[in-house]
């Protein structure tokens, strides 16, 4: 898979992750693991990069004893996956036409 497009599906798999309640970095890698399976090495740095562009926020919660981060999806990432939903239309599309092609 092109790497740049596995990219920006991670990143849409993270906001998923987050769009119905705030989570964090474990919990999300355990939420998605049915579906993708994601490292900390690729979570954290993605979520950096969401942070960055106001797609969600982060605040720092005690946890037994220990400061947890948790992950809240803004407006703006919300946006973001429902373009995707309308963008997975056109996908889908031309993923037909190539299925088609292929079965000729």
């Amino acid at each position: 898979m092109d790497i740049q497009l596995k990219r920006g599906l991670l990143e849409l798999c993270v906001l998923a992750a987050i769009k119905d309640k705030d989570s964090y970095g474990y919990q999300m890698i355990k939420d998605m693991k049915p579906y993708v399976m994601m490292s900390e090495s690729t979570l954290y740095p993605i979520l950096r990069r969401l942070e960055e562009a106001d797609l969600l926020t982060v605040r720092a919660e005690a946890h037994n004893g220990r400061l947890r981060k948790y992950y809240r999806i803004t407006p703006s990432g919300r946006a973001k996956l429902a373009a995707f939903s309308e963008e997975w239309k056109e996908l889908e599309a031309i993923h037909q036409f190539i299925i088609k092609e292929d079965a000729t």
